[in-house]
């Protein structure tokens, strides 16, 4: 004689994690299309460029290394030569903002950096935060 078992039946749940990452998927590949034609590869775009900087809403003592490779702190121009005596007026510890070209290489920037006069001195990099036009 056999004697049946019966089945407990676990109820059913839908899997909704494949529904989710389509969703996700399809969702990326839209912004992404939508973005290339918003701004297509051949297009000339300029961005805009500080090219005078208000002296009294920056930092001092502040040595700005301009494009064309000379050099002023706080606004009046010096050849490096002399960065030890201009910044032996300062008040100490002289704590120097650096702000230079985005653009310029960085063995630029290291060559300034590591000069003798600035040995033990806190340098700070200064950078200018681009807002978008509204």
């Amino acid at each position: 004689m056999r004697k049946s078992l019966t089945r407990t039946r676990t109820p059913a749940h839908v899997d909704v994690s494949l529904a989710i990452v389509n969703i996700v998927l399809l969702l990326i590949f839209f912004f992404l299309a939508t973005g290339r034609l918003l701004n297509p590869a051949g297009a000339n775009l300029e961005l805009s460029e500080t090219s005078e900087l208000p002296l009294d809403q920056l930092p001092k003592p502040i040595l700005v290394i301009n494009k064309d490779g000379s050099w002023a702190l706080n606004g009046t121009a010096i050849i490096p030569e002399n960065l030890g005596l201009a910044l032996g007026d300062q008040p100490q510890p002289v704590v120097l903002y650096l702000l230079i070209n985005r653009t310029a290489p960085a063995n630029a920037l290291l060559a300034v950096i590591n000069r003798p006069e600035l040995k033990g001195m806190e340098i700070r990099l200064v950078t200018i935060h681009r807002q978008e036009a509204p």
